[in-house]
């Protein structure tokens, strides 16, 4: 499937509000894998810098936001329960922040699993055609929103 979702269909269908919500929009998908675009990494509102910088393990961040958007609309349609980032795995940086990158962030993200409740992801986040971090997000599922604390 493809077709650009914005900023709305995001606000949406994913529990990230505010300048929490990483994501501008979802370029493409299919059934396995969402490519998802950012240019938040350059706002200086951005709410996850520190001392001015967002660091590169940001990054991580991205990925689990496009895992989001990409189990959204895999649900179709079906209200989705929260899920929380469990594990991280396999990561690897080829930058150290990315405030400083001038080109919008690119976020692709594949499904490679998932069992006893949880999905796992594999993700790249790159820029202008160059990798700036790659690795594995664990999703754990069935968490319902109220409880989430999510607002």
């Amino acid at each position: 499937m493809s077709g650009s979702l914005g900023r709305d269909w995001l606000g949406a269908h994913l529990p990230h509000r505010g300048a929490m919500s990483l994501l501008d929009e979802v370029v493409s998908w299919s059934a396995e894998r969402l490519h998802a675009r950012a240019v938040s990494h350059a706002s200086a509102a951005n709410p996850l810098r520190l001392d001015g910088r967002l660091p590169i393990a940001i990054a991580i961040e991205y990925g689990a936001q496009a895992a989001a958007a990409h189990g959204a609309l895999a649900a179709d349609g079906t209200p989705a329960n929260a899920g929380f980032l469990a594990s991280v795995r396999g990561v690897t940086f080829h930058a150290s922040r990315l405030d400083d990158i001038g080109a919008p962030l690119d976020i692709e993200v594949e499904r490679a699993g998932e069992g006893a409740g949880a999905v796992l992801y594999g993700f790249r986040v790159s820029a202008a055609g160059r990798l700036l971090a790659e690795g594995r997000v664990a999703i754990v599922l069935d968490a319902p929103l109220a409880s989430a604390g999510i607002e």
